[in-house]
């Protein structure tokens, strides 16, 4: 987007923003990339699939398909984390907001930045291996950040999408490009942030830009060719719904259904600029040859006046067929969004206990209301949501024009930040925003590409943010225990058959806690915000935690470039 663009989004969330000339000295989009020598084996099908077994390797974003983000190995523990110290720092050549998922192999990492850059590094000793810096195109629009959170690894490629929504493979030994895919046009709203998800030789990736009038869809690729092989649009040709009245929780969100009912014979239905972005990977079930994702808001954010009905499939929980791309089931947490509560943080596939207390495989998801939603892997029906973990107030309240209150903000809750899970202690973890806002409502109408939130969310002066990390038993929905922080948490975090739990801050402190009761255990300070989710792994017998340290803004924390990890004595 337009520097211009990005600062009205800046305004409306109360986020900083770096100007033009900032990002022309932060990233020099004229370099060429550095080809150098990784020295990794080839990653297979069979690797990935059991990838939650492997404590050597990192080898998906989440930690494995289901996306759990809990580490078999236990060398770090409860009794030893007190001894836990930096192993390596490697700094990045762009000093910009960071979100990667360090994605280990054999010995070499592969993390991302913002723009779209991709670093090889020996993970033992955190050396540069090769340096892939992507030029981006003339037009490139985006919303929260110009972030980019991992790629993935099949054979000996490595794959990424950018933020100018194209889909590239690069040779994993090299860094150089095998083959370029154009995604969809950045000219009219649509970028990438997430990290492709690769399985049965086919690349996953959805579409951001729900904030732009687009129309949203998770695509599969050929990971060979980079040729297109399915296509399901998240934004339905129909996107009425049953006119439901009442959120996932049964609380009246306050629709004028008739009013709505009478905009829609005037306007029709708004199926192709609804937004719908899907901004996090897709888990997938291998049993059931199934993929399970959660879709972003409508289009605009604030304003539905001019898209009446429920806005299918936004604010969704949606499954597929992993060969096809053909619909199986879908779940809607929000009808008709206008508060930007929108589903971001990627579904986790466990096990759960069913309503008749029968264990079932379950799906569950961490949403901006503070909620974590367990469902029905079978036909994606809620099966329970958990006590808040986040202040609630004025639930639904309807934005107005001189702007009306309502918590959570419209960062949340839980925000795009994957949560954790430790299935022996039946435990999700998750990371909270605590901002009081106010939701302003200005009908206008489609910009042609630009941002369109139809209002402005604005964060209330004077008013105290924070943070929480929360350990959520999502078979009763109660809280097991929750440590409070002093600012909004937004980055990941990831549990460990240690024991432990580690997960960031943006005043730059990186802590490891006890995953029972949540005692914080050891802590390190890292100059920036760290705002992205830890991986952890094995080289020479020894375990090491990696995360990166770069800030963020959307909540405008410290920027900074470093990849820091830590191993023990």
């Amino acid at each position: 987007m337009s520097v211009k663009g990005l600062a009205a989004l800046a305004a409306a969330v109360g986020v900083g923003l770096l100007s033009g000339a900032a990002i022309g000295q932060e990233v020099k989009q004229d370099q060429k990339s550095q080809v150098g020598n990784a020295n990794v084996p080839p990653v297979t099908q069979d690797q990935l699939n059991a990838a939650d077994k492997s404590t050597r390797d990192f080898l998906l974003t989440n930690g494995n398909y289901a996306q759990t983000r809990f580490y078999p190995g236990k060398q770090i523990s409860r009794n030893n984390v007190k001894n836990l110290h930096v192993a390596w720092i490697f700094q990045t050549d762009v000093k910009e907001s960071m979100e990667t998922s360090p994605i280990v192999v054999d010995g070499v990492m592969y993390v991302t930045t913002s723009f779209s850059h991709v670093y090889a590094l020996d993970a033992k000793t955190g050396q540069q291996l090769w340096h892939y810096a992507h030029k981006m195109g003339p037009i490139t629009t985006y919303c929260c950040g110009p972030n980019n959170r991992g790629v993935q690894v099949l054979g000996d490629r490595v794959y990424l999408a950018t933020l100018d929504s194209k889909l590239i493979a690069l040779n994993a030994k090299t860094g150089e490009v095998v083959w370029t895919t154009n995604i969809a046009d950045p000219e009219l709203g649509y970028s990438e942030t997430m990290a492709p998800t690769v399985v049965k030789d086919k690349v996953l990736i959805g579409t951001n830009g729900g904030e732009y009038g687009i129309r949203g869809f998770v695509r599969a690729y050929d990971a060979k060719t980079g040729k297109q092989v399915w296509n399901f649009n998240t934004i339905p040709d129909s996107t009425v719904g049953v006119w439901a009245t009442k959120d996932a929780t049964g609380r009246d969100m306050h629709r004028n259904i008739q009013a709505e009912k009478d905009a829609l014979a005037k306007v029709g239905d708004p199926f192709a600029k609804l937004g719908g972005g899907v901004w996090q990977n897709p888990a997938v079930d291998l049993a059931t040859n199934r993929i399970y994702f959660v879709v972003g808001n409508p289009s605009p954010d604030l304003d539905g006046s001019n898209r009446p009905g429920d806005n299918l499939y936004t604010d969704s929980l949606v499954a597929l067929d992993l060969d096809t791309g053909k619909y199986v089931c879908h779940f809607q947490y929000i009808a008709h969004d206008v508060w930007d509560l929108d589903a971001v943080s990627p579904p986790v596939l466990v096990n759960v206990r069913n309503k008749a207390g029968k264990t079932i495989p379950g799906v569950i998801h961490a949403g901006k209301t503070g909620h974590i939603y367990v469902h029905d892997r079978n036909d994606c029906s809620l099966i329970r949501f958990s006590d808040a973990m986040v202040p609630q107030e004025n639930m639904w309240v309807l934005p107005t024009k001189e702007g009306a209150r309502m918590l959570p903000g419209a960062n949340g809750g839980v925000e795009w930040s994957p949560i954790a899970t430790d299935p022996g202690q039946e435990l999700a973890y998750a990371i909270n925003l605590h901002q009081p806002m106010h939701y302003r409502v200005e009908s206008s109408p489609y910009p042609n590409g630009k941002l369109w939130l139809g209002g402005a969310f604005t964060a209330i002066a004077g008013e105290k943010q924070s943070g929480n990390i929360t350990a959520v038993n999502y078979n009763t929905g109660k809280i097991k225990w929750q440590v409070k922080t002093p600012e909004p948490m937004i980055g990941g975090i990831l549990a460990t058959a240690g024991g432990l739990v580690f997960t960031g801050e943006g005043n730059g402190k990186f802590a490891a806690y006890n995953s029972s009761d949540g005692k914080e255990l050891w802590s390190f300070h890292a100059g920036a915000g760290v705002n992205a989710p830890p991986s952890s792994y094995m080289v020479g017998g020894k375990q090491y935690v990696v995360v990166g340290a770069g800030g963020n803004t959307q909540v405008d924390f410290k920027r900074g470039n470093n990849i820091i990890a830590f191993t023990l004595d």
